[in-house]
C-alpha cells in the first residue's frame, strides 16, 4: 500500500507556506508532518580554467547568524527558480550577484534541499567562464540588500577546505567535488618554469 495524505492544514503563509499533513503510511500507521514548500532554487559555480579559479559569494545570513553568531557565509551562486527555466535562472543569479554573463551551463544534479521537511529542489549548475565574462561588479539586486561580497577563489584553495570540513555551504561542497570530478586537471598544481 502506498502512503495517503488525508489531511492538510495551512500554518503559515508569507513567503514560505508551512502545512501540517496527516499521512497513512504503507504499514497503517497515521503520522503528521510539517511540510515548508518555498519554490525551488538554481546554483552555480563559475570556474576559470586559464587563471583556475572560481566565483563564490560571501553574504550574510540571518538563521546562519542567529545559530552561530557567524556574520557571513561564503556560498555558490543561488536563487530562487521565478517564471524561467532553472538555466535562465543560474544564469540571472550569477549576473546580479556575481557580475559574471554565463554561456553554456554543465548540469551536475536536481537535489532536495532537505527532503525530511521542504520541498525545494535545487538545480545545481557548472559554468565555465573568462575574465571578458566578467561585466558588472555583482553584489546582488540593490533594493534585496543582499549585500554579497564577490570573490574569486582559487580552485586548489577550495578544494583543501571542502577535503578539511571548513565549507559550511552544501552547494558549493557538491560542486566543487563535481568540478574535481570532471576536470582533475584544474586542481593540479603548475610548478613555475625557471630558465637557466
Amino acid at each position: 500500500m502506498k502512503p495517503e495524505i488525508l489531511d492538510r492544514r495551512l500554518e503559515y503563509s508569507g513567503y514560505l507556506t508551512i502545512e501540517t499533513l496527516r499521512i497513512r503510511l504503507s504499514d497503517g500507521f497515521l503520522v503528521s508532518r510539517d511540510v515548508e514548500r518555498h519554490g525551488d532554487a538554481a546554483a552555480v559555480l563559475p570556474y576559470d580554467c586559464t587563471r583556475r579559479c572560481a566565483l563564490v559569494g560571501r553574504l550574510f545570513r540571518a538563521a546562519v547568524f542567529d545559530t552561530t553568531g557567524e556574520d557571513s557565509v561564503e556560498e555558490a551562486c543561488a536563487g530562487m527558480i521565478e517564471i524561467e527555466t532553472d538555466e535562465t535562472a543560474a544564469r540571472r543569479e550569477a549576473s546580479e550577484e556575481l557580475g559574471v554573463s554565463l554561456n553554456a551551463l554543465e548540469r551536475v544534479a536536481r537535489v532536495w534541499s532537505s527532503p525530511g521537511v521542504s520541498t525545494e529542489r535545487q538545480s545545481l549548475f557548472l559554468a565555465a567562464y573568462s575574465a571578458a565574462d566578467r561585466i558588472a561588479e555583482g553584489g546582488g539586486v540593490p533594493g534585496e540588500h543582499e549585500g554579497i561580497a564577490v570573490i574569486e577563489r582559487p580552485l586548489m584553495e577550495l578544494a583543501r577546505e571542502v577535503d578539511q570540513g571548513r565549507t559550511v555551504d552544501g552547494k558549493l561542497v557538491i560542486l566543487v567535488y563535481a568540478l574535481r570530478h570532471r576536470k582533475p586537471e584544474l586542481f593540479v598544481s603548475i610548478e613555475p618554469v625557471i630558465e637557466s
